[in-house]
């Protein structure tokens, strides 16, 4: 299923940074932030984290919820999360279900080669659950929040 805007967003269910269960499903009702990153604190990664959650206020008075999503172990990002102090949900997807149907896993161009890996993406899921933007391939992860937020506020 590919991610279009305007379609309604594939369900997912995966174990958060405690190890609890969560679902898309849970956030019915509200706007839902979806990030996909390739690793726990790496430097462009951190940036990002840390962009969103500097961000975290504004993003709440919008009624958003801010997802993080990486192939990541659950206690990777306990321990992210721990170092930089996030507020927001990181989810596990180590199998690459979700990224994959979320177009955030597949060939890119990595330093001028063509590899296989996580594409950072980020996808804005409205309170209806549609689709509402999908950014395919972040250009920027350091400004990328930024522009989030900028989307969501002038909506």
């Amino acid at each position: 299923m590919a991610i279009e805007e305007g379609k309604v967003a594939p369900a997912f269910t995966l174990q958060d940074h405690r190890g609890t269960t969560r679902s898309l499903a849970e956030f019915k009702g509200q706007d839902v932030v979806v990030y996909f990153y390739p690793k726990d604190d790496t430097p462009g990664c951190t940036k990002e984290a840390c962009g969103f959650r500097d961000l975290w206020d504004s993003f709440k008075k919008q009624n958003v919820v801010v997802l993080g999503i990486s192939a990541d172990g659950v206690s990777s990002h306990a321990g992210f999360i721990e170092k930089f102090d996030l507020p927001f949900l990181l989810l596990s997807d180590p199998d690459r279900k979700v990224m994959t149907q979320y177009a955030a896993y597949g060939e890119k161009m990595m330093y001028g080669k063509k590899t296989v890996g996580v594409i950072r993406s980020t996808v804005w899921i409205g309170a209806d659950g549609k689709v509402r933007r999908h950014w395919r391939k972040v250009p920027k992860a350091e400004s990328h929040p930024v522009a989030v937020l900028a989307a969501i506020t002038a909506s």
